[in-house]
């Protein structure tokens, strides 16, 4: 600082009163924003997908808990299919962590090689096996908190574990439950995080736990990221989505 200039003035606030420390003001949690849907539209469109598909179910390959939990930690950025051509043959001698440990991460990398980030995924699933194996007596641990623990396992992939494998009423938000919980406006939300809470609140009961499944599969093969397909769409009529087709060709035939 040069000669001329001055110190910013510095105010001082007045030191507190002796006594009680003040408590610290909590932050308001941002309240979530509400769906399109009465409840009477949302268990519908839940009431349909149970009807086309009673029991879904994930389309990775797994034998137990501890293969499906290193196949969806697999599946981060790459497609079921992928990983499946992967681990059907690995999974055939590999399914426990101890026998993960046993092969090693040489012969690990060499066996998911066609994965992408083959190299930091093996890294991560010889890490969680010995974690398992160290702390779990080589048991995957039916707790979100703990599965959040081990290496390269996120809150969806806890989710997946907890859902499919100790049939939990958990809501795994991945890519395509993000698009349609904000597309669809079933479940609005600027994060995962919201989404997943936005989906418990507004699924029905009797629907939460293959709500997931359903919504998975609704968005991976029926309302894409480019381009929904809205003719094939079970719940098009319900659906309050501005990119569905269908109700604005119905709109539009009304207009005539």
């Amino acid at each position: 600082m040069s000669e001329n200039q001055s110190d910013p003035v510095k105010t001082r606030k007045p030191p507190k009163p002796a006594g009680k420390k003040s408590a610290p003001v909590a932050k308001p949690r941002r309240a979530l924003k509400r769906p399109r849907y009465s409840k009477a539209e949302v268990h519908a469109i839940f009431a349909r997908f149970h009807a086309a598909n009673p029991e879904p179910t994930g389309e990775l390959h797994y034998v137990n808990p501890y293969t499906l939990l290193v196949a969806v930690a697999l599946s981060a950025q790459a497609t079921d299919v992928g990983v499946n051509k992967a681990t059907r043959p690995l999974f055939e001698t590999v399914d426990t962590p101890e026998k993960m440990l046993a092969l090693g991460e040489d012969a690990l990398r060499e066996a998911i090689r066609t994965i992408g980030l083959y190299k930091t995924k093996a890294k991560n699933a010889i890490a969680l096996s010995r974690m398992l194996v160290e702390e779990y007596d080589g048991e995957v641990p039916r707790d979100r908190a703990a599965l959040e623990r081990l290496p390269g396992v996120g809150r969806k992939t806890a989710n997946v574990v907890l859902n499919i494998a100790f049939g939990l009423p958990t809501i795994a938000v991945d890519t395509h439950l993000f698009r349609l919980g904000n597309r669809i406006g079933l479940a609005p939300g600027k994060t995962p995080l919201e989404v997943e809470q936005s989906f418990e609140k507004t699924v029905p009961a009797e629907f939460l736990m293959h709500a997931h499944h359903w919504l998975i599969l609704h968005g991976r093969y029926i309302c894409k990221a480019r381009r929904p397909d809205c003719e094939k769409c079970l719940i098009s009529d319900l659906c309050k989505s501005p990119e569905n087709t269908r109700r604005a060709q119905g709109a539009g035939s009304q207009m005539k």
